[in-house]
């Protein structure tokens, strides 16, 4: 009878713990998916190419004489 006490506690024990490092687990990712990263708070300004008008980062963008180009194909066939 003894042992079936002991045995009985360790379980409650481990039952205890295990659901609390859920709930800990649980509010960790709670608080990370509300927390904006900062990549997703960074604001991207967005641009058209001239020769196709696809809308693409600026950051990406190809500069050319006549105006932003999506690729470098683009940009050669805009300045013939």
């Amino acid at each position: 009878m003894k042992y079936l006490l002991i045995i009985a506690i360790v379980l409650i024990v481990f039952w205890l713990w295990r659901n609390n490092r859920q709930a800990e687990r649980n509010e960790a990712a709670g608080a990370r998916s509300r927390a904006p990263s900062s990549r997703e708070s960074e604001v991207m300004e967005m641009v058209a190419c001239d020769f196709c008008h696809v809308h693409l980062p600026r950051s990406d963008a190809l500069i050319g004489p006549k105006g932003i180009y999506c690729s470098d194909a683009h940009r050669r066939e805009a300045k013939g």
